[in-house]
């Protein structure tokens, strides 16, 4: 299957065309921003490209699958603190996108999921070392454009590349002894989702010379958001949709990768609750073992419609209130009243 083209962007996606540039005084930042991704996507398209015909075609294939432009997206917003969407904005915004595809190929590998973003994923069309690769020329290519802009751009792509390999090999490891899996399980969204989202916020200020003392405030707006986007992305995994989602229902949980719903359901001390959790538990083994992950399609739909993820949406929407009080010093104004649609869009959305 041959990718789409280049994917609409969050404003289609999450539905922030209505949400986020709501008001007359938001339309024309909406404008404005709407033109930095159409600059981003233009970076996009040239900074993925590479002389090599494997390596070019393996690179821009998930970006051509589409895509909900997120971190740039809001880069570009919080740019508007500062001297607005710069030239080095738009490099900021199109090296941190360029590291979240390359971690992309990354994960899929990990969870060995079929598909991404609606398409085959890339080790299931070139096989996990070329897939691998992929991931790691991107993030070389990343750290090729933040090293155009000085040490302190070189710092912020050093440590989020750190938090998301910690994270993803503390989600392999799984948590310790004594550890509670859902306090360790948020950990791991704040290192593998929450670090990128939060180093495009700072971003934003950085490459637009914003205030400096608004540094901090858009990273922790960023994290929570980040954390809030991921616990509804677990919702959506269970979705009986896959042309919404572009995954397989389940597909984290069939390659048994725990989520929040699995270990809220692992709370519950009721007898259904643990007759579920145990079906799960033994869908995951006997699939580890070559059975077909369908076994699990029965199971998976009832903690679709467990109070465990119902509870789990309302945890990502406590994490999207928490991102939105640390707007606080933000001045009244557009920005901040986009960023906290922002916030309330990723925590209610269906795909």
């Amino acid at each position: 299957m041959t990718p789409t083209a280049p994917g609409s962007h969050i404003a289609g996606n999450l539905g922030l065309s209505d949400r986020v540039f709501a008001g007359p005084r938001s339309r024309r930042l909406q404008s404005t921003v709407e033109a930095g991704l159409k600059r981003v996507d233009s970076a996009l398209e040239r900074e993925l490209r590479v002389t090599d015909a494997l390596a070019d075609a393996t690179s821009r294939y998930l970006y051509e699958a589409g895509g909900k432009r997120v971190r740039p997206m809001l880069a570009l917003l919080t740019a508007q603190l500062g001297d607005g969407i710069t030239d080095e904005v738009i490099e900021g915004a199109t090296a941190l996108e360029m590291t979240h595809l390359g971690s992309l190929y990354h994960d899929d590998v990990m969870d060995a999921a079929d598909k991404r973003r609606g398409v085959p994923s890339a080790h299931a069309v070139w096989g996990n070392s070329v897939a691998i690769l992929t991931g790691d020329l991107l993030f070389s290519r990343a750290s090729q454009i933040m090293a155009r802009h000085g040490e302190r751009a070189i710092h912020l792509q050093a440590d989020t590349f750190e938090r998301l390999v910690l994270g993803q090999m503390h989600e392999t490891v799984g948590p310790g002894e004594g550890d509670d899996p859902a306090e360790f399980y948020l950990e791991v969204l704040s290192d593998k989702t929450g670090s990128l989202i939060a180093a495009a916020a700072q971003a934003g200020i950085i490459f637009s010379n914003g205030p400096e003392e608004l540094e901090q405030p858009m990273m922790t707006f960023g994290e929570k958001a980040g954390v809030a986007f991921q616990l509804l992305d677990d919702v959506i995994d269970l979705s009986a949709d896959p042309d919404e989602t572009g995954k397989v229902p389940g597909t984290d949980l069939r390659a048994g990768v725990p989520t929040m719903p699995y270990l809220v359901l692992g709370q519950r001390t009721d007898d259904a609750s643990r007759e579920l959790r145990a079906r799960i538990d033994d869908g995951v083994a006997r699939i580890a073992d070559g059975a077909d992950p369908a076994i699990l399609d029965e199971p998976l739909a009832r903690l679709r419609e467990h109070e465990a993820t119902a509870a789990t949406r309302e945890l990502a929407r406590a994490w999207s209130q928490e991102a939105i009080d640390a707007l606080a010093p933000l001045p009244d104004g557009p920005v901040r009243e986009g960023l906290t649609r922002f916030a309330q869009a990723v925590a209610d959305r269906s795909s």
